[in-house]
């Protein structure tokens, strides 16, 4: 069978958690041919991996939206529409409930037509129909900008070329959703979504706090994902999530109940449980398997990381992964400076089964996630967690209904420094609860997130959507 996965923004550029499950999955179908349909945003990120590729990905077709900005096009044109093409873009515009089809048949044969369209009288007219309905006391320019950097993106996918398989896999709803539904329905063949976290969630969580959205439209950019979600769900033939409350969420943003299915994360559990807990050296080490952004929260942690080196100064705070947004790492090395914090290291991409062994806990202070295999992994190797109550953390670090195993760590709410603080200090002052909640925590992973039985309830969807498809 010919896969292809649909990645925004992840796999093979950068590592991490998403990344590390693709690139996995991929090896451990090995009987699989695997296509690689990428969307990222520079130019400059082409052929930069952070993986070597799998021997059975076959190709890997990189698209950058940046070379949507820079298309030289004949300015004169000005495309007309019909009617009831008129109609489906102003659904579009309007964040309601497009003709996909439709879209696809105007724009995918002609990668000028996009950007063409958004210069066109038409356009205008539809915008200005928009203006006066939903906007009537905005500035139209701001309104003109804010709608063209919308669905230039989206517009300029939609006419590159589609790589042909028999399956495809699309990690997340926005983009990459949207465009393994319109390769499903161009070449008739099924689709598979699976979603990490909630991304639509996710992009309202960033929107809602961003600068870089004006206010009187943040709730268009968040309509605009949600519309991406709802055409991602209504066309896969199966849905993925990780854990029960992301099932409920994707069914209250319009997936059909019938098409989710549970598939838990799962790791190589014996080559986490083999790695020997820390030989004492005088220091408390935490570490932070995560990557550089602002949604992971770091700058609550270096906060709170001030606080608890007044009381135990003999604590020590690794962060270990890439760094994914330059501005908010420089952003984070200014506030270690600002509060004159002594053992705060960035080590960058390790290796991190040889890293853990230096580790005593580790702590994760996301504001949104999925099913963190930092966490998962944190557990095999009997390290206990601090991680914040988002995605599935609270489900790992203190079990499910059926589990009666115990806490392996703690939970705290999301951006509440308070807690985070007195849940570090518990784990460095009473250092005898280490060892008992390593052990539960290992004993969890071992029974109920097995990488060999996630890859094989994959492999059976993979098969009953085909077999369905065909039908």
């Amino acid at each position: 069978m010919k896969i292809c996965f649909v990645l925004e923004g992840s796999y093979p550029y950068m590592k991490g958690g998403v990344s590390n499950w693709v690139h996995e999955f991929i090896l451990d179908n090995p009987n699989d041919e695997f296509v690689l349909w990428t969307i990222n945003d520079l130019e400059s990120k082409k052929g930069k991996f952070s993986y070597t590729l799998p021997k059975n990905v076959v190709t890997i077709q990189e698209t950058f939206l940046e070379s949507g900005l820079t298309s030289r096009i004949n300015k004169a044109a000005n495309p007309k529409f019909s009617e009831i093409e008129k109609q489906t873009l102003r659904e579009l515009i309007r964040c309601g409930n497009p003709d996909w089809k439709m879209l696809l048949e105007i724009f995918h044969k002609d990668k000028n037509k996009p950007i063409e369209f958004l210069m066109s009288e038409d356009f205008l007219t539809l915008l200005k129909e928009f203006a006066a309905d939903e906007f009537p006391y905005t500035s139209f320019t701001d309104l003109f900008w804010t709608v063209r950097s919308m669905f230039l993106p989206l517009l300029y996918l939609i006419g590159t070329k589609f790589p042909e398989a028999d399956i495809y896999h699309s990690v997340s709803t926005g983009y990459a959703g949207v465009v393994a539904s319109l390769a499903s329905i161009l070449f008739d063949k099924p689709m598979v979504l699976t979603e990490h976290g909630i991304y639509t969630r996710e992009r309202e969580e960033e929107i809602l706090r961003s600068e870089w959205a004006p206010p009187q439209f943040k709730r268009l950019w968040i309509d605009m994902f949600i519309m991406y979600s709802k055409f991602a769900y209504l066309t896969a033939q199966k849905v993925t999530t990780l854990f029960s409350r992301a099932r409920e969420i994707q069914v209250e943003i319009g997936c059909s109940p019938e098409k989710i299915s549970i598939i838990g994360n799962g790791i190589e559990y014996s080559q986490f449980e083999e790695i020997p807990l820390k030989e004492p050296n005088g220091y408390i080490d935490i570490g932070s398997i995560v990557r550089v952004a602002p949604i992971k929260d770091i700058k609550t942690l270096i906060y709170t990381f001030a606080e608890l080196k007044q009381d135990v100064p003999n604590a020590r705070l690794f962060i270990l992964g890439n760094v994914d947004d330059p501005d908010y790492y420089s952003e984070c090395l200014d506030l270690i400076d600002f509060l004159d914090i002594k053992d705060i290291k960035f080590e960058g991409v390790v290796d991190i089964k040889n890293y853990m062994q230096k580790l005593d806990f580790t702590v994760l202070t996301s504001i949104s996630e999925g099913q963190p295999f930092a966490v998962i992994e944190s557990m095999a190797a009997r390290r206990p967690v601090v991680a914040t109550n988002v995605g599935c953390c609270k489900e790992l670090i203190e079990g499910e209904q059926e589990d009666d195993l115990g806490v392996a760590g703690i939970c705290v709410q999301p951006m509440n420094q308070k807690q985070l603080y007195n849940a570090l200090l518990d784990l460095c002052r009473h250092q005898e609860k280490l060892i008992p909640m390593g052990k539960i925590g290992s004993v969890r992973v071992g029974k109920y997130y097995n990488k060999a039985e996630m890859v094989q309830k994959y492999s059976d969807l993979y098969r009953k959507a085909v077999a369905e498809w065909q039908a």
